[in-house]
């Protein structure tokens, strides 16, 4: 395999699931930060990798690979026997309905983009804030209920897959943001197992901070 490149900045959800996946296979790869902050993701460079503007931007085998659950299934079909997505057809409708309900309902109206804006709009900092307990606590609640449908040690199942790669950034996210977790027993539970797994613990923003 060529070398892998993983264009990531440290406390993106969507490269927090990217890096996950990638140690769950013991994928090596290179990273090369792209500071959201400093605005890099706009930069002709990067752009010219990620027309979006977004991370990750996953480069292997050769390939420009963005999305994070994009990535991530690619990397489950060059890996099935890794478990990230299971083998049957309405099994892995049930995970991707459960990652799909924090990376496509969730995450994307709490995105900094997003977040930036409305602070424009309503002309108050604490906005950002109030939006984002609001939001993230909203989608975990009904995540909750989404969860309490299936029984195991993680999200779907006794090993965890792409929905448990969406669900522990989330709650990374929840938690900084100092988003009321009572009443989310599941959630917590599931974390707390994903926190005990090298791939996670590796993967986790305080370690791979620059």
């Amino acid at each position: 395999m060529s070398e892998v490149v993983l264009y990531d900045y440290w406390r993106s959800s969507a490269s927090y699931r990217v890096r996950i996946a990638l140690n769950m296979l013991e994928i090596a790869y290179k990273t090369v930060p792209i500071n959201l902050l400093e605005g890099k993701q706009r930069s002709p460079d990067y752009k010219a990798l990620n027309p979006q503007g977004f991370v990750p931007t996953l480069v292997i085998d050769r390939r420009v690979l963005t999305q994070s659950l994009a990535i991530i299934e690619y990397l489950a079909e060059l890996r099935p026997e890794c478990g990230l997505m299971p083998h049957g057809v309405a099994d892995r409708q049930s995970v991707r309905a459960l990652a799909y309900a924090v990376a496509m309902d969730i995450h994307p109206i709490c995105n900094m983009h997003v977040t930036a804006h409305v602070m424009t709009i309503v002309g108050k900092v604490e906005a950002r804030e109030e939006w984002m307990k609001h939001f993230i606590g909203d989608g975990l609640c009904k995540l909750e209920t989404m969860l309490s449908e299936f029984d195991g040690e993680f999200s779907f199942g006794d090993r965890p897959t792409m929905a448990d790669l969406c669900l522990v950034p989330q709650v990374y996210n929840a938690r900084r943001w100092g988003v009321d977790m009572t009443g989310f027993e599941r959630i917590v539970d599931i974390d707390g197992r994903c926190a005990k797994l090298p791939a996670f613990q590796a993967a986790h923003p305080d370690n791979v901070k620059p």
